[in-house]
């Protein structure tokens, strides 16, 4: 399906013209059949935004719907959405920029694409600035360990910029993610 959805959209979308490919380590970011789906894209697999979408992802779309079929109906799941790129991918001094999280999902929600939880961060679309080439916006979910309430710093809460991913992992410890996906995307009018 995901496939058809792909070979559909690139068909309508042109890809422009690009030197840009996706290198061996962004292709590897991506496991555990996690969908991410937008109103005309569904993204099952680590790929980049056809410059045609690019506009829409950023102003128009709002939260996608989030699949993942292999959930555990009755464990709760954390859900990461950042941008390890912040400002730009030659100098992310404020990565991990946090775009979404949500906390407590259920499992049952997650295989039918809806994500019932409690929203640590409410979404942020990817809106890379101009001329500042393709960022990552990465999609990484958790099994959140039972009882565990999952929240935010003050600190954290202050800014979603220079979000320290790696000691919010720890701190709850959630380990490697279940599943990952990540697509790349470059500012519309670029």
């Amino acid at each position: 399906m995901a496939l058809l959805v792909l070979l559909f959209i690139t068909s309508v979308f042109s890809v422009e013209p690009s030197d840009f490919t996706l290198t061996a380590l962004d292709s590897s970011f991506c496991h555990g059949k996690l969908q991410v789906i937008y109103p005309e894209m569904d993204i099952g697999e680590c790929s980049v935004i056809p410059k045609g979408l690019r506009k829409k992802i950023s102003t128009i779309w709002e939260a996608p719907q989030i699949f993942f079929t292999e959930a555990s109906e009755k464990k709760p799941y954390v859900l990461v959405m950042a941008d390890p790129d912040a400002p730009s991918r030659s100098n992310p001094v404020a990565a991990h920029w946090r775009h979404w999280l949500v906390a407590n999902i259920q499992g049952s929600g997650l295989k039918e694409g809806k994500i019932q939880g409690t929203t640590l961060t409410g979404y942020a679309p990817p809106t890379p600035p101009q001329k500042c080439g393709f960022h990552r916006y990465q999609f990484m979910l958790f099994q959140q360990p039972p009882e565990t309430p999952v929240t935010l710093t003050e600190r954290e809460k202050s800014s979603r910029g220079k979000w320290n991913l790696q000691a919010f992992i720890k701190r709850f410890h959630l380990r490697k993610p279940v599943a990952t996906l990540q697509f790349l995307t470059q500012n519309y009018h670029d």
